[in-house]
Protein backbone atom coordinates (compact mmCIF):
# COMPACT_ATOMS: atom_id res chain seq x y z
CA UNK A 1 0.00 0.00 0.00
CA UNK A 2 1.37 3.56 -0.71
CA UNK A 3 0.82 6.85 1.42
CA UNK A 4 -0.34 9.20 -1.19
CA UNK A 5 0.20 13.17 0.48
CA UNK A 6 -2.12 15.61 -0.99
CA UNK A 7 0.01 18.40 0.01
CA UNK A 8 3.30 20.58 -0.97
CA UNK A 9 3.88 21.61 2.95
CA UNK A 10 6.94 20.95 3.82
CA UNK A 11 6.13 20.94 7.69
CA UNK A 12 3.33 18.37 7.00
CA UNK A 13 6.55 15.67 5.53
CA UNK A 14 8.23 16.37 8.25
CA UNK A 15 5.37 15.45 10.71
CA UNK A 16 5.00 12.40 8.49
CA UNK A 17 8.80 11.67 9.26
CA UNK A 18 8.34 11.92 13.05
CA UNK A 19 6.11 8.48 13.11
CA UNK A 20 8.09 6.84 10.47
CA UNK A 21 6.07 7.34 7.05
CA UNK A 22 7.41 9.11 4.05
CA UNK A 23 5.16 9.20 1.22
CA UNK A 24 5.37 7.49 -1.89
CA UNK A 25 4.39 10.49 -3.71
CA UNK A 26 3.36 14.26 -3.49
CA UNK A 27 0.38 15.52 -5.49
CA UNK A 28 -0.89 18.85 -4.11
CA UNK A 29 -4.59 19.59 -5.28
CA UNK A 30 -5.36 22.61 -6.87
CA UNK A 31 -8.25 23.79 -5.39
CA UNK A 32 -10.52 26.95 -4.84
CA UNK A 33 -9.52 27.35 -1.19
CA UNK A 34 -11.73 30.91 -0.80
CA UNK A 35 -13.96 30.91 2.45
CA UNK A 36 -18.10 31.07 1.39
CA UNK A 37 -20.29 33.85 2.47
CA UNK A 38 -20.68 33.48 6.40
CA UNK A 39 -19.19 30.42 6.30
CA UNK A 40 -17.29 29.46 10.03
CA UNK A 41 -14.13 28.38 10.49
CA UNK A 42 -14.51 24.31 11.26
CA UNK A 43 -17.02 23.91 8.64
CA UNK A 44 -14.43 25.81 6.34
CA UNK A 45 -11.35 23.81 7.31
CA UNK A 46 -13.43 20.38 7.29
CA UNK A 47 -15.19 21.33 3.29
CA UNK A 48 -11.26 22.38 2.48
CA UNK A 49 -9.63 18.85 3.89
CA UNK A 50 -12.75 16.73 1.78
CA UNK A 51 -11.99 19.03 -1.40
CA UNK A 52 -8.41 18.29 -1.10
CA UNK A 53 -8.98 15.07 -0.98
CA UNK A 54 -11.80 14.50 -3.85
CA UNK A 55 -9.27 16.43 -6.08
CA UNK A 56 -6.68 14.13 -6.11
CA UNK A 57 -6.46 10.89 -8.73
CA UNK A 58 -5.83 7.66 -6.95
CA UNK A 59 -4.86 4.36 -8.19
CA UNK A 60 -4.64 0.92 -6.96
CA UNK A 61 -3.46 0.30 -3.48
CA UNK A 62 -3.09 4.26 -2.66
CA UNK A 63 -4.04 5.42 0.36
CA UNK A 64 -4.72 9.63 0.31
CA UNK A 65 -3.57 11.97 3.21
CA UNK A 66 -4.70 15.64 3.10
CA UNK A 67 -4.80 18.21 5.09
CA UNK A 68 -6.23 22.10 6.10
CA UNK A 69 -5.04 24.16 8.65
CA UNK A 70 -7.20 27.16 9.78
CA UNK A 71 -6.61 30.03 12.14
CA UNK A 72 -9.97 31.39 13.78
CA UNK A 73 -10.05 34.33 15.87
CA UNK A 74 -13.97 33.75 17.12
CA UNK A 75 -15.69 33.74 13.51
CA UNK A 76 -13.31 34.87 11.60
CA UNK A 77 -11.20 32.98 9.64
CA UNK A 78 -7.57 34.29 9.07
CA UNK A 79 -5.71 32.43 6.03
CA UNK A 80 -2.42 32.65 4.67
CA UNK A 81 -1.50 36.59 4.15
CA UNK A 82 -0.78 38.06 0.66
CA UNK A 83 1.25 39.95 1.85
CA UNK A 84 3.64 41.32 4.85
CA UNK A 85 0.97 44.20 5.77
CA UNK A 86 -1.81 41.52 5.99
CA UNK A 87 0.63 39.18 7.71
CA UNK A 88 1.00 42.24 10.16
CA UNK A 89 -2.58 42.85 10.56
CA UNK A 90 -3.26 39.26 11.81
CA UNK A 91 -0.55 39.36 14.29
CA UNK A 92 -1.75 42.86 15.70
CA UNK A 93 -5.55 41.26 15.91
CA UNK A 94 -4.35 38.43 17.34
CA UNK A 95 -1.82 40.29 20.01
CA UNK A 96 -2.63 39.44 23.85
CA UNK A 97 -5.53 37.60 22.86
CA UNK A 98 -6.51 33.78 22.31
CA UNK A 99 -7.39 32.06 19.31
CA UNK A 100 -8.17 28.58 17.55
CA UNK A 101 -6.03 26.55 15.07
CA UNK A 102 -8.22 24.33 13.15
CA UNK A 103 -6.76 21.59 11.05
CA UNK A 104 -9.09 18.83 9.21
CA UNK A 105 -7.48 15.86 8.19
CA UNK A 106 -8.87 13.81 5.11
CA UNK A 107 -8.02 10.18 4.14
CA UNK A 108 -9.52 8.65 1.34
CA UNK A 109 -8.82 4.88 0.10
CA UNK A 110 -10.96 4.14 -3.09
CA UNK A 111 -14.46 5.90 -2.57
CA UNK A 112 -14.10 6.00 1.43
CA UNK A 113 -13.16 9.18 3.27
CA UNK A 114 -12.43 9.43 6.69
CA UNK A 115 -12.39 13.22 7.92
CA UNK A 116 -11.35 14.84 11.71
CA UNK A 117 -11.37 18.57 12.83
CA UNK A 118 -9.02 18.82 15.62
CA UNK A 119 -9.04 22.64 17.53
CA UNK A 120 -6.18 24.04 19.73
CA UNK A 121 -6.87 26.70 21.60
CA UNK A 122 -3.59 28.77 21.43
CA UNK A 123 -2.49 32.16 23.64
CA UNK A 124 -0.74 34.86 22.07
CA UNK A 125 1.14 37.12 23.89
CA UNK A 126 0.88 40.90 23.62
CA UNK A 127 3.19 42.01 20.91
CA UNK A 128 5.32 45.12 20.66
CA UNK A 129 5.44 46.66 17.37
CA UNK A 130 9.53 46.17 16.79
CA UNK A 131 8.75 42.22 18.03
CA UNK A 132 5.96 42.31 14.89
CA UNK A 133 8.52 43.97 12.52
CA UNK A 134 11.34 41.76 13.27
CA UNK A 135 9.48 38.72 12.84
CA UNK A 136 7.97 40.04 9.28
CA UNK A 137 11.63 40.91 8.55
CA UNK A 138 12.03 36.91 8.95
CA UNK A 139 10.00 36.16 5.92
CA UNK A 140 8.60 33.04 8.14
CA UNK A 141 4.94 33.95 7.90
CA UNK A 142 4.80 33.35 4.52
CA UNK A 143 2.16 30.54 3.42
CA UNK A 144 1.10 30.61 7.51
CA UNK A 145 -2.41 30.58 8.08
CA UNK A 146 -2.49 33.26 10.37
CA UNK A 147 0.69 34.75 9.79
CA UNK A 148 3.05 32.97 12.22
CA UNK A 149 4.27 29.56 12.43
CA UNK A 150 4.73 27.93 15.89
CA UNK A 151 7.63 25.98 14.78
CA UNK A 152 9.63 28.80 14.21
CA UNK A 153 10.42 31.98 15.72
CA UNK A 154 7.08 33.11 16.68
CA UNK A 155 7.15 30.35 19.28
CA UNK A 156 8.97 33.26 21.31
CA UNK A 157 4.86 34.72 20.88
CA UNK A 158 3.49 31.69 22.48
CA UNK A 159 2.88 30.97 26.31
CA UNK A 160 0.43 28.05 26.52
CA UNK A 161 -1.37 26.13 23.93
CA UNK A 162 -4.30 23.41 24.98
CA UNK A 163 -4.51 20.37 22.57
CA UNK A 164 -2.28 19.43 19.79
CA UNK A 165 0.77 20.78 19.38
CA UNK A 166 1.40 19.13 15.95
CA UNK A 167 -1.93 20.00 15.12
CA UNK A 168 -1.15 23.84 15.56
CA UNK A 169 1.95 22.74 12.95
CA UNK A 170 0.05 21.74 10.69
CA UNK A 171 -0.85 17.47 11.19
CA UNK A 172 -2.43 16.45 14.66
CA UNK A 173 -0.69 13.22 14.15
CA UNK A 174 -2.55 11.26 17.02
CA UNK A 175 -5.41 11.68 14.98
CA UNK A 176 -3.80 11.16 11.42
CA UNK A 177 -2.49 8.42 12.37
CA UNK A 178 -5.95 7.02 13.95
CA UNK A 179 -7.29 7.70 10.42
CA UNK A 180 -4.33 5.66 8.44
CA UNK A 181 -4.98 2.93 10.56
CA UNK A 182 -8.93 3.13 9.94
CA UNK A 183 -8.39 2.82 6.45
CA UNK A 184 -6.03 -0.42 6.42
CA UNK A 185 -2.62 1.58 6.24
CA UNK A 186 0.36 -0.70 7.73
CA UNK A 187 1.20 2.43 10.10
CA UNK A 188 2.90 0.11 12.40
CA UNK A 189 4.01 -2.56 10.15
CA UNK A 190 0.00 -4.07 10.81
CA UNK A 191 -1.28 -5.37 7.35
CA UNK A 192 -5.33 -5.85 6.65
Amino acid sequence: MRLILGSASPRRRELLAQIGLEPADIRPPDIDETPRQGELPRVYAARIAREKANAVSLGDGEVLLCADTTVALGRRIMGKPVDAAEAARFLHLLSGRRHTVITAVAVRRGDRLWTREVETAVKMKRLSNPEVNAYLATGDWQGKAGGYAIQGPAGAFIPWINGSFTGVVGLPLSETAGLLTAAGFPLYGETQ
